[in-house]
C-alpha cells in the first residue's frame, strides 16, 4: 500500500512547527514549510538547522542523515506553496479566527483531495473545518512538545471527518515514529482535557494559601512520581497558553473546576508567564531559563523547635503499620508495635523481617543493619504499653469510628506532652483530636504506600494544633530520611486533593465513549510522562478506596464536577475493584 501523504506542508514553524517538519522530513517525507514573510522563513530555516546540528552532537542523528534530511525541507513565505502538498498541518498561534481565516485561504489554495490538519491543543476543530468547503477532510493532529522526543499524536475527528482520512493520518504518524490515540473534537481533547483541570486546581490551591507552591509540587511529584509538580509546569507550558485552554475547555464543559483560578488571569496581565517570561509562580534566572532563583526557604525554622522524641509507638498491624514501623526503626528509634492483641503484633513483626530480608537481598540493607532495626522494634498486644512513649502514630483502618475510638483511648494512656498523629489519607484530622482532650496534641501524618519506599509524607495541621507540634513532625520526617510537605486538615490534603479529581475526570470521559481505556492510559503516559495511566492507577489503588475518596472530596467542597462518576459508582457495586478483586477497568484475573 502506497504510504500516505508524501509531501507534506507545514505552516508555522516556531518551536512545535519546526519540530513537526523535522520529524516529517526524518520519514523520507518531502516538506514544504511555510512562515508570515521573508524574515520569518528565514529564522524558522536557521532554528531547523541549528536544531538538527544539536541532533547530530547528541548522536541522535548522523551528520549524513542531517544532509538528507535538510534538502528534504524547503522553507519560503508563499502561502501558494501548499497547493503542491497532500497534507496541510497548521502550527500558527492558538487564535480561532487566524485559523479559520488560513484554513479558508488553504481551501482554495489546494486541491480538493488535500487533507488539511490543524495542530490546536484546544480550540475546535470543527469550527476551524466549518470555514472550508471540504471538512470531511479537515481533522485534528495534536503533536506533543518537544515533537522529537515526545511519542504522542492524538489524531482529532469530527462528526464530518472522513474514517479514511483519520486512518491515514494515524497510519502517518506511526510512521513519523510516533504512538496515535483517536480523540473526539471536544476542548482538550484527552491530555489537555485531563490535564489542565487538574492544573488549575494546583493554581487554585496555591491562590488559597492552603499550601506553599514548593510543596503542592513536591507532593505530586514525591506522591504521585510525576516528572514535574503542576505549579512548575504551569511556567513551562506558559500561564497564557493555560488560561487560553482552560478558557476553551470552560466555554464547551461550563463546568466551574475549568474556569481559569483567578490568579493565572493576575499572572497574565502582569506580564508574568512563566519561564519565557522569566517569572510566572517562580521567578527564574532570565526569561526562557529552568533555573530558580527564588526558592522558599524550609518551613520549620519558623515554628521554633519541637519537641523531642526519643520513642515511637505505631498502632495497627497492617501493611501501612508495619511499614511505619520499619521508617522509624531503619532511622534508630526504637518502637513499639501495638495490635489489638499480642498474635497480631508477633505476625505484623514477622511481615517486618521479611520486608527488612527482601531489602538485603536487594542490597539495600546490610545484615547487620537488618538485625539492628529488628532488635528495635517490641511487639505489644495492648495499647497500655505506649504509656511512655514521645510519638504515637495510629496506622489503623480507615475508619472514623474506629480511629476516634482509638485516640480517646491514647488519650488515657499516653503521658502529657506526647505528640499523637493519625496516617488517614481522607478523614479529618480534627475529627481524631476532638476525640482527646489535648486536640493541640495531635496532628496528621500521612505517610504514602509502601511506607518504606515513598518519600513523601503530607503533614497536616489542624486548627488547635500547636506550632511545636507541627515542628515536631517536620523534624522527625527529616530523621527518618522523608520530604514532608505542610498543608491544612481539609478533605484530600495535597495529593488525593489534586489526584482524584483527575481520576474521576478520566472516568467521565469514558462513561461518555470518548476514547477508550487504553487510549486514555496511553495518551496520559506519553503526553504528560506519568507513570501509570489514571485507569491502570485506579485499579492498582481499588476502585472502592477511589469512590470513598470522591464521596469525601464532594462531601467537603460540594463542587458539582467532583461528584463521583456513575460508570465508578456502578463498577463497585458490581464487586470489580480492581486487580484485588481480579477485574476493574480491565480483566486481570486472565493475565
Amino acid at each position: 500500500m502506497e504510504r500516505p501523504f508524501p509531501t507534506v506542508a507545514v505552516v508555522g514553524l516556531g518551536t512545535m512547527g519546526a519540530g513537526v517538519a523535522v520529524a516529517v522530513a526524518q520519514s523520507g517525507r518531502r516538506v514544504i514549510g511555510i512562515e508570515a514573510n521573508e524574515d520569518s522563513a528565514a529564522r524558522a530555516l536557521a532554528r531547523i538547522e541549528e536544531a538538527t546540528a544539536h541532533a547530530v552532537a547528541r548522536e541522535r542523528i548522523t551528520a549524513e542523515d542531517r544532509a538528507a534530511l535538510l534538502a528534504r525541507i524547503s522553507v519560503g513565505h508563499a502561502l501558494d506553496a501548499a497547493a503542491a502538498a497532500d497534507l496541510v498541518i497548521e502550527e500558527v498561534p492558538e487564535q480561532l479566527e487566524l485559523k479559520r481565516e488560513l484554513f479558508a485561504a488553504l481551501d482554495r489554495i489546494c486541491p480538493p483531495g488535500t487533507v488539511l490538519a490543524t495542530g490546536t491543543t484546544a480550540l475546535s476543530v470543527t469550527r476551524i473545518a466549518a470555514a472550508t468547503a471540504r471538512p470531511e477532510r479537515v481533522l485534528g493532529l495534536h503533536f506533543f512538545n518537544p515533537v522529537h522526543t515526545m511519542k504522542l499524536v492524538e489524531v482529532v475527528r469530527t462528526v464530518l471527518t472522513a474514517p479514511q482520512v483519520a486512518e491515514d493520518a494515524a497510519a502517518f504518524a506511526r510512521e513519523l515514529g510516533k504512538e496515535p490515540v483517536a480523540a473526539g473534537d471536544r476542548a482538550g481533547f484527552v491530555v489537555n482535557g485531563l490535564l489542565f483541570a487538574y492544573l488549575n486546581q494546583a493554581a487554585a490551591m496555591f491562590e488559597s494559601k492552603y499550601a506553599t507552591r514548593e510543596d503542592i509540587d513536591a507532593a505530586m511529584r514525591l506522591g504521585c512520581g510525576l516528572p514535574m509538580g503542576p505549579l512548575a509546569l504551569l511556567d513551562l507550558i506558559g500561564v497564557d497558553t493555560a488560561r487560553t485552554v482552560l478558557e476553551a475547555m470552560y466555554e464547551q464543559s461550563r463546568d466551574r473546576l475549568h474556569a481559569p483560578a483567578p490568579i493565572l488571569g493576575q499572572l497574565v496581565s502582569a506580564g508574568l508567564l512563566g519561564r519565557k517570561s522569566g517569572r510566572g509562580f517562580y521567578t527564574y534566572e532570565a526569561p526562557g531559563s529552568s533555573r530558580v532563583v527564588d526558592a522558599a526557604a524550609g518551613p520549620a525554622g519558623a515554628r521554633g523547635t519541637g519537641r523531642e522524641v526519643r520513642t515511637v509507638g505505631v498502632c495497627g498491624s497492617g501493611t501501612m503499620a508495619t511499614g511505619i514501623v520499619e521508617v522509624f526503626a531503619k532511622a534508630g528509634y526504637p518502637v513499639l508495635l501495638a495490635a489489638r492483641s499480642q498474635e497480631k503484633a508477633e505476625r505484623a513483626k514477622a511481615q517486618l523481617a521479611k520486608s527488612l530480608e527482601r531489602s538485603v537481598a536487594k542490597g539495600r540493607l546490610t545484615g547487620e543493619q537488618r538485625d539492628a532495626a529488628l532488635a528495635l522494634v517490641t511487639p505489644v498486644g495492648q495499647y497500655a504499653e505506649l504509656a511512655d512513649v514521645d510519638l504515637v502514630v495510629e496506622a489503623v483502618a480507615e475508619d472514623l469510628a474506629v480511629k476516634r475510638e482509638l485516640f480517646a483511648v491514647l488519650d488515657k494512656i499516653v503521658k502529657p506532652g506526647a505528640v499523637l498523629a493519625t496516617t488517614t489519607s481522607s478523614l479529618p484530622v480534627i475529627s481524631c483530636a476532638a476525640a482527646t482532650s489535648r486536640p493541640q496534641d495531635v496532628i496528621g501524618l500521612h505517610f504514602f504506600n509502601p511506607a518504606p519506599a515513598m518519600k513523601l509524607v503530607e503533614v497536616v495541621s489542624t486548627v488547635l494544633t500547636a506550632p511545636d507540634v507541627t515542628a515536631t513532625a517536620l523534624e522527625i520526617c527529616a530523621k527518618v530520611r522523608k520530604h514532608p510537605v505542610e498543608c491544612g486538615d481539609r478533605a484530600g490534603f495535597i495529593v488525593n486533593a489534586l489526584l482524584f479529581p483527575y481520576l474521576n475526570d478520566a472516568v467521565r470521559m469514558l462513561q461518555e465513549h470518548y476514547a477508550t481505556v487504553d487510549d486514555i492510559d496511553t495518551a496520559m503516559k506519553l503526553g504528560c510522562g506519568y507513570p501509570m495511566g489514571p485507569f491502570e492507577l485506579l485499579d492498582v489503588v481499588g476502585l472502592d478506596v477511589s469512590l470513598t475518596i470522591e464521596k469525601v472530596l464532594h462531601q467537603e467542597f460540594r463542587e458539582p464536577g467532583l461528584a463521583a462518576a456513575p460508570l465508578l459508582e456502578h463498577l463497585v457495586a458490581a464487586g470489580c475493584l480492581g486487580r484485588k478483586s481480579g477485574r476493574g477497568f480491565r480483566d486481570h484475573a486472565r493475565r
